[in-house]
């Protein structure tokens, strides 16, 4: 499970850091965490966004630290800790959305001239998956918008889902009026 936390919303926004958990069997295996600096990222032509510095500042400030304080990690360094972290191209990579993480980090390898640590036909969407089980709520653990806490929190979540899918199947469609 990757997530992202961005001074942006849209493929080509600056990262400013990078969570990821591997999991299964109902536990996290192995955690990865790395701030990177936003000036390398507009450096190698990423751009931020206005509104989200914005939404950024009203944000609490255990969130807000990673953004305030500047510096981290290179971007292509910060890339290639991440790929050598994944280690595995087979491996399946999931974001929180179809078109964010996993959409944002590509572009970020795309930028510094490596390549992305996975096939592009291994990208899971959770949110999709999260949808088909509303009944089922996420239990947040850490800060909110940390990279790191985020991704163990929708790790978490979807093998909820995953299980309740699994034993009892989905939810009826609700009938519309």
């Amino acid at each position: 499970m990757l997530d992202l936390e961005t001074l942006g919303n849209t493929p080509g926004s600056v990262i400013v850091s990078i969570g990821a958990v591997k999991f299964g069997k109902g536990r996290i295996a192995d955690r990865f965490y790395v701030v990177v600096d936003a000036g390398s990222c507009v450096a190698h032509g990423l751009h931020m966004d206005v509104s989200a510095v914005q939404w950024w500042m009203k944000q609490d400030d255990a969130a807000r630290k990673v953004v305030a304080e500047g510096g981290g990690t290179a971007l292509p360094e910060a890339l290639k800790q991440f790929a050598e972290w994944v280690a595995d191209p087979l491996a399946e990579v999931w974001g929180n959305g179809s078109n964010f993480d996993n959409v944002l980090l590509g572009v970020a390898y795309n930028k510094v001239g490596q390549r992305l640590p996975w096939r592009f036909t291994n990208d899971r969407c959770y949110r999709t998956v999260a949808r088909m089980r509303p009944d089922i709520a996420m239990e947040r653990t850490g800060t909110f918008h940390n990279a790191l806490n985020d991704a163990e929190s929708q790790a978490l979540h979807l093998m909820a889902v995953l299980q309740a899918i699994a034993e009892t199947g989905l939810p009826p469609a609700p009938q519309k009026g």
